[in-house]
This record gives structure tokens, C-alpha cells and sequence, in this order.
């Protein structure tokens, strides 16, 4: 076995970050939602919005945020409806079966955050990307 304690940090954070969300991938899978969907039904679940408001809020081009609102609507978790103070702009919805796979996920991740100890870790991760952002 490899002598992890050697590592840097910045491979330690990186090969922890691909192990968390490889394990919460695979229950997100279960759901038939995928990480980038379920980041997409946290901004909606604050009320509809547009693709472009999406694609700022989750950090992405238009084009990506159109596939994953694409695949939310197939999927069902998400919906599309003509604004109706401007017809000409389209809004995204979560839909209830979206309120529900973004509950289960967040009650998920809770149990995540305390098998895995993050309340130690949590507030010091957001320290450091607020530093970044």
C-alpha cells in the first residue's frame, strides 16, 4: 500500500474529492440525476429561472446548462414554461419529482458529510474557495 501520509496536499484533496463524488455519483444514479443535474435543481428550487441565470449561477456556457436542462426534463425532475411577464423568455421548473430527488440528495450527502467527519473539514474547504472566488 502507498505510503498516503507522503502525498501532498494537493493530491490528497484531489484523490478525496474523486472519492466523494464518485460514491454520491453512484447514489445520484439511483435518482436517474447526475451531479451537474442535481446543482442545477438546487439554484430552481429558490424558483424558476432562465437557461442563461442558470448557466451564470452554476458556473457553465449556455450550451452545457441547455443539455443538463435538457436531460431534467426528460428525465422528469425538471420543466420548461413560457415566462409569463415575457413570452419571448422560457423559464426552467423544478418539477415535485425534482423537489424530491434534490431532498433525497441533500439528506445523502448529510449522511456523507457525518461518515466521513466533514464538520471539521467543511468550514475550512469554504474558507478556502471563498478565498478563490
Amino acid at each position: 500500500m502507498e505510503d498516503v501520509e507522503s502525498w501532498p496536499t494537493g493530491r490528497l484533496l484531489s484523490a478525496a474529492a474523486r472519492m466523494v463524488e464518485s460514491r454520491f455519483d453512484r447514489f445520484l444514479a439511483d435518482l436517474d440525476l447526475t451531479h451537474a443535474g442535481m446543482i442545477t435543481l438546487h439554484h430552481l428550487a429558490g424558483g424558476p429561472r432562465s437557461q442563461r441565470e442558470l448557466a451564470q449561477l452554476c458556473r457553465v456556457t449556455d450550451q452545457t446548462m441547455s443539455r443538463t436542462i435538457e436531460r431534467l426534463a426528460r428525465t422528469g425532475h425538471a420543466g420548461r414554461a413560457e415566462d409569463a411577464q415575457d413570452r419571448r423568455r422560457t423559464l426552467v421548473r423544478i418539477s415535485a419529482k425534482g423537489t424530491e430527488a434534490l431532498a433525497a440528495a441533500r439528506a445523502e450527502e448529510k449522511r456523507f458529510e457525518k461518515d466521513l467527519g466533514y464538520d471539521a473539514i467543511r468550514p475550512q474547504l469554504i474558507a478556502l474557495i471563498k478565498k478563490q472566488l
